[in-house]
């Protein structure tokens, strides 16, 4: 644990760069704009400010990779806010946090448990290591189509058919803010020596206001990763691996970090982390409080539009009443009652008054607060919303068919039989490339699919390589496609047509 000296009002490695820029030093080292002198004109404005401290590992500002001064102490408190015994910064994104975790915990040929809808990262990462996934299907929720979390007695069942597997990989929360409460996973797993591993990518602030959820650190798992960047105030790319107990190899967690990030590591993404973490340090709760608030406000102003349905209706995660299933308040997925406008036509008509929210899906709109939204952009939402409503009054809309939330997941089996993943398959195949075609995606029914089709966002994979595609899935991914839902790792989104082995 963190040592008592340590001061949560502290930013020390911002500090450190800050006391370094006031010396007006002399560049002789990279990055080669020095301080953003060699800024073109058009660049200066946005740029020369950040670039000003985009320093390097030299003297007073420690190594992210062999951490001994202000970077050390930064992560230790971290570690401290956030409930950890070891606090990793991560310039890369929890991306390479998930690909960390999971290559510490196995070795090739290991058989870990993994939720279906994962992001990509995940499977990335189990590429790299060489890991059998057997994968678990998640519960979907009753009112939105949405997938959520993986039933407890699904991973009891799939323990006892795989008592070698190693660990639990699950993604708490999802996307849309709704999560489980992991501590019966992590007793679960502990009783049988295995690992709870959780990618807690959009939870960076659970745990500091009694009306968002509990932590994953605080209910028992061993290594989780957040993007400091996605809830709170870091900058794009910054996130954090916090590590607990004694079930983590934490030499192995070190060495794979310095593998896999950047041996030029950003600064200004390192100070950011400081700064977030401050932020929630010396006044998290009250932060969050006043976010909520805002968020609250514009509940009540959304049921004045009865027009606009949103979930969740309500966010009741109050930790000592035991709720197995929890929602961030900050997350609010709003779709038009008459069925007129389509997740895809409402986010473009909010895009034509400035208003980008993070997705879309077939019959929904995902917004996301976070305690930094102010009330007056909230209120401009709710201006944009209110004028939809006023150019096609509820009164006068005759119902048309519901449409359909696309972006459920196609049937899987509950548990599956474990899947090797290896970068040397995948190469081997990508050699054998006369063996693939590219099909109609009814044609490519039956067939094993060779390459990772994405939907995006979210990033969770509808079909892995060497994956079957079944009748469901293709019915899924046709439905995405014709919506303009775009894709990563294929052209599928452009053609329509899916690259298969035969």
């Amino acid at each position: 644990m963190c040592s008592q000296r340590l001061n949560s009002h502290r930013a020390p490695l911002y500090e450190a760069m800050v006391a370094h820029h006031k010396m007006n030093p002399v560049s002789l080292h990279v990055p080669g704009h020095k301080s953003g002198q060699g800024l073109m004109e058009e660049g200066e404005r946005f740029l020369k400010t950040v670039m000003s401290i985009d320093y390097t590992e030299i003297t007073g500002l420690d190594d992210l990779h062999h951490a001994e001064g202000v970077i050390k102490e930064a992560e230790e408190l971290a570690a401290e806010c956030f409930g950890a015994e070891e606090t990793h910064f991560l310039i890369g994104g929890s991306t390479v946090g998930n690909m960390a975790m999971i290559a510490a915990v196995c070795d090739r040929n290991d058989v870990m448990l993994v939720q279906r809808n994962v992001h990509k990262s995940v499977i990335h990462g189990l590429m790299l290591a060489g890991v059998r996934a057997v994968f678990i299907a998640p519960e979907m929720h009753p009112e939105t189509g949405v997938a959520t979390s993986v039933p407890l007695e699904s991973v009891r069942q799939a323990l006892e058919q795989y008592p070698e597997a190693r660990a639990l990989f699950v993604t708490n929360p999802n996307y849309y803010g709704m999560g489980v409460d992991l501590k019966p996973y992590a007793d679960l797993l502990h009783a049988q020596g295995k690992l709870l591993l959780v990618d807690e990518a959009h939870g960076a602030h659970y745990g500091f206001h009694p009306e968002v959820p509990a932590s994953a650190l605080s209910q028992g798992a061993d290594a989780v990763v957040q993007s400091t960047h996605k809830m709170l105030t870091a900058m794009t790319m910054g996130a954090m691996l916090h590590v607990q107990g004694p079930l983590i190899d934490r030499e192995a967690v070190r060495q794979l970090l310095a593998m896999l990030q950047s041996s030029s590591p950003s600064y200004p993404i390192m100070a950011s982390l400081d700064l977030a973490r401050k932020r929630m340090h010396t006044e998290g709760k009250a932060w969050l409080e006043q976010g909520i608030a805002v968020v609250n406000e514009f509940r009540r102003q959304l049921d004045k539009l009865q027009r606009f349905d949103y979930q969740p209706r309500g966010c009741q995660n109050d930790t000592n009443k035991g709720q197995d299933n929890t929602t961030d308040p900050f997350k609010i997925a709003i779709s038009d009652q008459t069925y007129t406008l389509t997740g895809m036509e409402l986010k473009d008509r909010l895009e034509d008054q400035g208003i980008f929210v993070e997705m879309t899906d077939g019959r929904q709109v995902l917004l996301v607060f976070t305690p930094a939204t102010s009330r007056a952009d909230m209120l401009r939402v709710i201006d944009v919303l209110h004028n939809i409503c006023l150019e096609e009054p509820l009164e006068k809309k005759e119902l048309q068919r519901p449409i359909s939330n696309i972006l459920k997941l196609p049937y899987y089996a509950q548990i599956s039989s474990p899947i090797a993943f290896d970068m040397r398959d995948i190469s081997q195949a990508r050699k054998a490339d006369a063996a693939c075609s590219t099909v109609s995606v009814q044609e490519a029914i039956g067939y094993r699919s060779a390459d990772m089709v994405i939907p995006y966002p979210p990033g969770i994979p509808y079909l892995y390589p060497g994956e079957v595609i079944s009748a469901s899935t293709a019915e899924a991914l046709w439905q995405l496609a014709a919506s303009g839902i775009k894709f990563q790792g294929t052209q599928f989104g452009q053609t329509h047509k899916l690259k298969i082995y035969t």
